[in-house]
């Protein structure tokens, strides 16, 4: 009874002068970031931040779709990275993507190349979770790796990468291309000087008016 006694008592103690020990608000700090943004580390601190401004670039020529390999080649291997936050591709000066179709093997400066099975969001700040997969011995479908996310940012896709499934294996990176939710512009002149652009959603049929001057 005592030991039931001192339980009771240490329950109220923290009911009455820390209730957030019991019921923490599952929505602070960093469990509960905004639609768009991710709870990523910068410095040793973690908080939610938006990864179309706060990612890691990856300028790697190999990782070229064009890039085929022999048995002389030095094969890489994206199994053993430590992958942390967001990744932006990059082949030279130009922004790249991860393909949406299946790459050949020997490619990518790998036995495996990796690539994506879906496409990539249309939306401007979308995110989407996407399956990888590697081609090997006439098959587009031989290694799945872990799934990761994807995000449309202005004119770039940023990735949220994960360990490949295993050796030799790594991400390709090709041409960007980018389709954004379509829409269509209606021009309706007010005066000589002033229009009214109206953009026409094409799958709502929704229209906003925009004025400009000329």
């Amino acid at each position: 009874m005592v030991g039931i006694f001192c339980v009771f008592r240490l329950i109220m103690l923290i009911l009455c002068f820390a209730p957030h020990i019991l019921f923490d608000d599952p929505c602070t700090g960093c469990r509960c970031c905004a639609s768009g943004t991710d709870c990523i580390t910068t410095n040793g601190v973690v908080q939610c931040l938006d990864p179309c401004d706060t990612y890691t670039v990856l300028n790697d020529a190999w990782r070229s779709t064009e890039n085929t390999v022999d048995y002389y080649s030095s094969l890489h291997c994206d199994q053993y990275i430590s992958w942390s936050g967001w990744y932006r591709f990059y082949l030279g000066q130009t922004s790249a993507q991860i393909p949406e179709k299946c790459v050949a093997e020997n490619r990518c400066g790998t036995s495996v190349p990796m690539w994506i099975n879906g496409t990539h969001p249309v939306q401007l700040n979308e995110i989407v979770t996407r399956t990888v997969f590697g081609s090997w011995y006439g098959s587009c479908f031989s290694f799945a790796s872990n799934a990761i996310q994807i995000k449309l940012c202005y004119g770039y896709y940023v990735y949220k990468l994960q360990h490949t499934s295993g050796c030799n294996m790594a991400y390709c990176a090709g041409t960007v291309v980018i389709i954004y939710k379509k829409f269509r512009i209606i021009c309706f002149p007010f005066t000589t000087k002033k229009f009214e652009y109206v953009y026409a959603d094409a799958h709502t049929h929704k229209q906003t008016a925009i004025h400009s001057f000329l």
